[in-house]
């Protein structure tokens, strides 16, 4: 794609399509949402293959990072900051996600390379991670104070922010997500009589998705509930051995459990018609929060009704027993009673279905990024 000489908001990441995940997907839609009220925009991202496949409505300037967080993302992405220093002068600028956050920490200190207007998203865990440390704490509080806005997805990650960076609150916003611009809401979900009633998850194979807190739940269940259910796992990862340890619980479950690893829009969206509930158990791990979670607003939008932990900003995400059942992190107990309810009664899952189709569709990316750019003309 050409790239325009005087783009009107840069907005900066390093994680980006064809990626996967929370992150990756605010930071296109957000831009999506931008092109689409009529600004000028330009993204910042890894190169891939697969961007010309994007069909995005504003260009897209590739650099040469992984996708990570590490020192050499952070000092490629500074150096393409230098280079177009003057652009950066006369833009909004816009960092997604941490990446570009922590690269800030220096690039403060141009002066001559200073934006006109900044932007800062934080999802949740990375305000944790960054108040650990006391060198980074004190940098990117000071970034904090020259941010002309700040955007979190959920009054969650506004209180954690607001807790570790106390001058953050008159800078903040909080715009709940939406629904993927791409989202094909399906029709009204077809009842089936017959068995097996499928339960869903789709996430990252991580230890904070909590795959394993519904695996055990269910397991918890009368043989005679397990032998009419199956389990669905879509997702992949390798961290911590996570995968393995879910395999092996898998085998020891006494009901089928199917692993599908990362697939395809079309194919997720056959597997959220043929299921019944949608579960993600998620669960803090070290210094990993949930901090809203798209996926669950995927799911309703299905018409599933939805089993998950009151985690983190999950809670604003999924409304307890209007559109899915709530439950204390690490309660096991509760945990599988709030699955025996759903998988015995039919006629809630259809309520809590209707419910979140409804739910599901409360905002849209439009509007959230002509509330989140308002007054920040250049």
């Amino acid at each position: 794609m050409s790239i325009d000489s005087d783009p009107r908001i840069l907005i900066l990441t390093h994680e980006f399509f064809p990626k996967r995940g929370g992150i990756a997907t605010y930071t296109e839609e957000i831009a999506q949402g931008a092109a689409n009220i009529g600004q000028k925009v330009e993204v910042w991202a890894p190169k891939s293959t697969a961007l010309s496949k994007g069909g995005f409505p504003f260009p897209i300037r590739e650099m040469n990072l992984k996708g990570s967080q590490d020192l050499t993302c952070q000092i490629n992405l500074a150096r393409e900051w230098r280079r177009n220093r003057e652009m950066i002068q006369n833009s909004i600028v816009h960092l997604t996600d941490p990446g570009p956050i922590l690269a800030m920490r220096y690039l403060q200190f141009m002066r001559s390379a200073k934006p006109r207007r900044l932007v800062l998203t934080f999802h949740g865990s990375e305000v944790i991670r960054f108040s650990r440390n006391r060198f980074t704490k004190l940098l990117i509080n000071r970034v904090i104070q020259k941010c002309d806005r700040i955007n979190v997805l959920s009054q969650y990650t506004c209180s954690l922010l607001e807790r570790h960076f106390p001058q953050s609150p008159p800078k903040t916003l909080v715009t709940p997500g939406a629904l993927r611009s791409g989202f094909r809401i399906p029709d009204t979900k077809e009842r089936k009589n017959t068995h097996p009633l499928i339960i869903l998850t789709v996430g990252r194979l991580h230890p904070r998705k909590g795959q394993a807190e519904t695996l055990d739940a269910l397991a918890a269940l009368p043989e005679s509930t397990r032998r009419g259910i199956e389990f669905w796992i879509v997702g992949s990862g390798v961290k911590f051995g996570y995968s393995k340890e879910l395999k092996r619980k898998a085998n020891e479950a006494g009901f089928r459990v199917k692993f599908f690893g990362s697939v395809s829009d079309e194919k997720l969206q056959r597997l959220y018609s043929k299921a019944d509930i949608f579960s993600l158990t998620s669960v803090n791990f070290r210094k990993s929060v949930e901090g809203f979670g798209l996926v669950y607003l995927e799911a309703a939008a299905h018409g599933l009704p939805i089993v998950a932990n009151r985690v983190g900003g999950v809670s604003e995400a999924v409304c307890h027993m209007e559109n899915g059942i709530l439950v204390k992190p690490h309660d096991k107990k509760s945990l599988t009673q709030a699955f025996s309810r759903l998988i015995q009664d039919e006629a809630l899952r259809t309520k809590m279905g209707e419910q979140g189709r409804v739910w599901s569709q409360r905002h849209n990316w439009n509007q959230i990024a002509k509330d989140l750019y308002a007054g920040l003309d250049v």
